[in-house]
């Protein structure tokens, strides 16, 4: 017989072990029913069965109890004390009297330990011991749920860990980084790590994690804008992407945004993501110009070439931003040679692109919402970028954008020679506005 080791019991098994122990079964027998070794069903009722005190003459369990009422005397060696020592509340005379013979019942002493199926249950005066479905499911989840309350770390241990977590934190590393990094060094779980923080065990607080502060609600846009074809969407929008991609490999998709600082003029930066690794390519854009997003792409295919640039960037999908509007500069080389195809998301459904937003907050850890980028140099942003593709994510299977590069991918490598971009130390990883010393 195939025993059951997939799970933990439940209400409905321990009901099965409560009818069976009212039946007379055997543990043998019990466990057939569950599919459970019976040394499993044994410990079951041993651990949760639930003890019933006997009632004794003035709560006193021993067999001489009413006949020693009003007979013994120093049985602690004070011939000077006038009290019976049954009647003691300094000593208990069933610890220190050698007549004491307890008024108990061998048989929970052997299988199967309780009392069910005892036909003197009823009218028994002694200890007992029940096994009942609902209280002994009532005992299991007591102890897993007083399991996990306070920290178990010792001190040792909880002061280096505070050291590890406070130093890598403030420099801007997520936890989950953090956790990925030195999981050999952590003797607790992520989920542990957020618990014993968001209680107070360490020295960072729930305000230093950013996912833990509160976002701003934003504001309801009324209406969602209809959907206008115009010259540059006709052939290109998200339906046509769509369509395009049903025979396509999905990995090959580039995803394209542009992140502002300070309303209105000046400087912007134009990011790109490979969803088959989210390593994310940043560039520094003088200005939201179309014709500044074009010379982009021009100095990206001089410097890798025709063909690599066809093979890195074959599909780009990106907003309906003005800067995005000359398609076919973007699209077509200065030999009117496709170079890649270009698709809009709909209006207001940034979700289409979601891993491009979604990278963009570590943007905004190092460069917050509002902060002109009028002081910044395309070296500021390399390094940047660097830092970003360097950082361990769950999402990724704890392990950073530049982790998932194939080796092997001769392309991508020189596009990263190109642009000056290589890993940070998971140590070094810093995300916060002191990663420039100028700042």
């Amino acid at each position: 017989m195939k025993q059951n080791t997939s799970k933990q019991m439940d209400l409905t098994d321990r009901i099965v072990i409560e009818v069976g122990l009212l039946s007379g079964r055997s543990f043998q027998q019990i466990s057939k029913e569950l599919h459970r070794h019976p040394s499993t069903i044994k410990n079951e009722v041993m651990i949760n069965r639930m003890h019933l005190p006997g009632t004794y003459y003035l709560g006193n369990d021993c067999r001489f109890a009413k006949a020693c009422t009003h007979s013994r005397k120093h049985l602690c060696g004070d011939t000077n004390c006038n009290r019976r020592c049954f009647y003691c509340r300094q000593f208990d005379c069933r610890e220190i009297c050698e007549r004491y013979i307890p008024r108990r019942c061998d048989k929970t002493d052997f299988p199967p330990y309780v009392c069910n199926a005892c036909y003197e249950k009823k009218s028994c005066v002694r200890d007992r011991y029940i096994y009942s479905a609902k209280h002994a499911q009532s005992y299991h989840d007591r102890r897993r749920s007083e399991s996990r309350k306070g920290i178990r770390l010792s001190n040792v241990e909880k002061m280096k860990l505070d050291e590890l977590l406070t130093r890598l934190i403030q420099q801007g590393q997520p936890l989950a980084h953090i956790y990925a990094e030195h999981r050999d060094e952590i003797p607790v779980s992520l989920r542990s790590l957020y618990n014993y923080i968001d209680s107070g065990e360490f020295t960072v607080r729930n305000i230093d994690l950013r996912r833990k502060t509160s976002y701003r609600q934003r504001k309801r846009t009324g209406k969602k804008k209809a959907v206008t074809q115009t010259n540059c969407r006709k052939g290109r929008s998200y339906e046509d992407f769509q369509t395009y991609m049903e025979t396509k490999d999905p990995d090959i998709v580039v995803e394209m945004d542009t992140v502002i600082g300070h309303k209105g003029s000046g400087s912007r930066i134009l990011t790109m993501i490979f969803r088959k690794t989210s390593v994310m390519l940043m560039f520094l854009l003088p200005d939201g110009k179309a014709e500044s997003v074009k010379r982009v792409f021009d100095y990206l295919e001089s410097s890798l070439g025709h063909d690599m640039f066809s093979y890195l960037f074959p599909v780009i999908l990106t907003d309906n931003g003005s800067e995005f509007k000359r398609v076919d500069g973007l699209e077509l080389n200065e030999d009117f040679v496709y170079r890649t195809r270009i698709f809009y998301c709909d209006p207001q459904a940034a979700w289409q692109k979601s891993r491009i937003e979604k990278n963009h907050e570590f943007i905004r850890y190092v460069i917050p919402k509002g902060k002109s980028l009028n002081g910044y140099t395309q070296e500021d942003l390399t390094l940047l970028a660097n830092h970003i593709n360097s950082t361990k994510r769950p999402g990724l299977g704890y392990k950073s954008p530049y982790e998932l590069v194939d080796p092997d991918d001769l392309a991508i490598h020189m596009l990263f020679r190109t642009l000056k971009m290589h890993p940070i130390p998971p140590d070094e990883v810093r995300l916060s506005p002191d990663i420039f010393r100028k700042l």
